[in-house]
C-alpha cells in the first residue's frame, strides 16, 4: 500500500460491532428445496425505493415487497466489506479482521481462507453456485477470489468501485468471467442484469440454484446512460438525478431476472432475497474514492440518524425484503431484528446444507420468525467490534462507544427513539456498564483488523527507511 492510500485508510479510521455462538447442526431442508436468488445493492439509501414512500420510481422491488416480506429491522455492517464478509460467513466480522473499513485497492489481504462459506456449504448440498457482481471480499490474491471460494460462475468486478461505462478503476480494467480478465462494452448495472437472466435462462431448474446477484448501483461514482437521466430531468441537482437514475436502472435489471426466473419456470419455487449491503452514505467521506466533498450527497436513509460507516441505525438498518410465493405471506412485515449473519443457517437450513465445516457461527435460523411470524431469536446485534469504536444492540437498548479522544459514549432506547436523537447515557450508568462489559468481552475475541495491521507494516517499513543506526532499527523491529 503506498504511503497516500495509507494516509486515505487512516483519515478513514479517524471518522470511522455478537450473539452466543451456535453449535453445528444437521440442517432440516425445505421440500422442495428452493433455488435461491440473493440481490444486494450497494450504498442504497433506506427510503430510496417506492415502498418506503421514496419519489425514486422501483416498481419492481416494489412488487417483491407487496408480494412477500419487509423486513423492516434488518441489520447489516456499515460498510461494504464488513457486510459481504458477513452474509458470506454468518459471522461477525471482528472474528477474521474484516471488521474496520473496506479493502482497500492496494490491499493485499483478502476473507481468510479457512471460513467454510455460503456458497461453498451450498454446493456440497447440490446447488449451482454463481455470483453475478461485485465481490469486494479480497482481490491480490487469486485465493481469495470467488471462484476459489465455492462459486460454480463468476462475472463482474472482483474489487468493486468502478466506473459503469470502463468498468475500470485507476486505469485498470476490474470485469472478470471466471477469472479471465474481459474487455466488453455497456453499462455495468445492464452487464449484470443480463448475464443474470442469461444464466437462469440456461439453468436446469431441477438442480437447485444458488445465485448471488451484487449489483454496484447506487455506489459512486454516480452514473447512469441518458435514457435513465431522462426520466429524473425535474431534479435539479445532478448527483440526486443520477442517483435516483442508477436505482431505476438497477430496479429494471430485478425486473429482467424476475421474468427469467418465471420464464423457465422456477419462480414459484425461488426465495428472493433483496437487501442493500449497509446505508446509504451521508458523508463524503463514506461515498468511495471518487472526492464528493463539494457535491450533494445524494442517499436518503429516511428517519434514522447518519449513514454508512457509521454505527447509528441509518449506517446498518438498512432497506431489505424476502419473497417466495406460497412461503412467505404477501405483504406481511417482519418488525424483529435480524442480522446479516442470520442469513447463512437460514439457507442453509432451507437447502439442506450441513454446518459441519463452517466455524461457530454468530447468525440464527430466522425462517420461523419470516415465514411464521415467530418471534425473532435474536436478542442482540453486534454493530462493530473496533479498536476505536463499538457499537451493540441488547433488546431494545443500543450501546455507540467511541473510544478515540474526545471518548463518547451514547446509549439509545430504539423503542421509543429509533432516530436516536436523546442519549440516555448520563441517566442510565448500569444500563451502559453492562453494554461495555459486553462490548470488552467480545473484544477479547476479536481477530485485529487487517487494514490496521497492513497499514501499521506499511507505516513500520516507512519508518525502517529512516533508521540509520543498528541500535534504532532494533527498536522498531521490536515493534509488534
Amino acid at each position: 500500500m503506498d504511503r497516500a492510500r495509507f494516509s486515505i485508510g487512516l483519515g478513514l479510521v479517524a471518522f470511522a460491532g455478537s450473539f452466543g455462538w451456535v453449535s453445528p447442526a444437521a440442517a432440516q431442508p425445505a421440500s422442495p428445496r428452493p433455488h435461491i436468488v440473493y440481490i444486494l445493492a450497494d450504498d442504497l439509501g433506506r427510503k430510496d425505493v417506492g415502498f418506503h414512500g421514496s419519489d425514486i420510481r422501483t416498481p419492481n422491488i416494489d412488487r417483491l415487497a407487496e408480494g412477500g416480506a419487509r423486513l423492516e429491522q434488518f441489520y447489516s455492517q456499515s460498510m461494504c466489506t464488513p457486510s459481504r464478509a458477513a452474509l458470506m460467513t454468518g459471522r461477525y466480522p471482528h472474528r477474521y479482521g474484516l471488521q474496520t473499513v473496506v479493502i482497500p485497492s492496494a490491499g493485499r489481504y483478502g476473507l481468510a481462507t479457512d471460513e467454510w462459506l455460503l456458497p461453498q456449504a451450498l454446493k456440497e448440498a447440490g446447488y449451482r453456485t454463481a455470483i453475478v457482481g461485485k465481490w469486494h471480499l479480497g482481490h491480490a490474491d487469486r485465493k481469495y477470489w470467488p471462484k476459489q471460494r465455492g462459486f460454480d460462475d463468476q462475472y463482474g468486478p472482483i474489487l468493486g468501485e468502478i466506473d459503469y461505462f470502463t468498468h475500470s478503476a485507476h486505469g485498470k480494467t476490474d470485469w472478470y468471467r471466471d477469472n479471465v480478465l474481459v474487455e466488453e462494452e455497456g453499462y455495468a448495472t445492464r452487464l449484470l442484469g443480463e448475464d443474470a437472466a442469461r444464466l437462469i435462462s440456461g439453468h436446469d431448474p431441477k438442480t437447485p440454484l444458488f445465485l448471488y446477484l451484487a449489483f454496484t448501483a447506487p455506489h459512486a461514482p454516480y452514473q447512469a446512460p441518458n435514457e435513465y437521466l431522462e426520466k429524473y430531468a425535474h431534479i435539479a441537482d445532478p448527483s440526486r438525478r443520477a442517483y435516483a437514475a442508477m436505482i431505476t436502472a438497477m430496479d429494471d435489471e430485478i425486473g429482467r431476472v424476475v421474468a427469467a426466473l418465471e420464464k423457465r419456470g422456477m419462480r414459484e419455487n425461488t426465495l428472493v432475497v433483496f437487501q442493500s449491503d449497509n446505508g446509504g452514505p451521508r458523508s463524503a467521506m463514506f461515498t468511495g474514492e471518487i472526492d464528493m466533498s463539494k457535491s450533494t450527497i445524494p442517499a436518503d436513509n429516511g428517519p434514522y440518524r447518519d449513514g454508512k460507516g457509521t454505527l447509528y441505525e441509518g449506517g446498518n438498518r438498512v432497506v431489505a425484503l424476502a419473497n417466495w410465493p406460497g412461503h412467505l405471506k404477501a405483504g406481511s412485515v417482519v418488525d424483529a431484528p435480524i442480522h446479516m449473519v442470520d442469513m447463512y443457517p437460514t439457507l442453509a437450513g432451507l437447502a439442506g446444507a450441513s454446518l459441519a465445516r463452517c466455524k461457530p457461527l454468530d447468525g440464527l435460523d430466522v425462517w420461523p420468525t419470516l415465514a411464521g411470524g415467530k418471534a425473532s431469536p435474536r436478542d442482540e446485534v453486534v454493530y462493530s467490534i473496533e479498536a476505536f469504536r463499538a457499537g451493540i444492540r441488547k433488546g431494545d437498548w443500543k450501546l455507540v462507544w467511541l473510544a478515540t479522544l474526545p471518548s463518547r459514549v451514547e446509549l439509545f432506547d430504539l423503542a421509543k427513539d429509533p432516530a436516536e436523537k436523546t442519549n440516555l447515557a448520563g441517566s442510565n450508568p448500569q444500563k451502559v456498564a453492562e453494554l461495555q462489559q459486553r462490548v470488552e468481552a467480545l473484544s477479547r475475541e476479536a481477530v485485529p483488523a487487517l487494514f490496521l495491521t497492513e497499514a501499521f507494516g506499511v507505516a513500520k517499513g516507512v519508518l525502517f527507511s529512516s533508521v540509520s543506526t543498528p541500535e534504532e532499527e532494533a527498536a522498531v523491529e521490536k515493534l509488534p
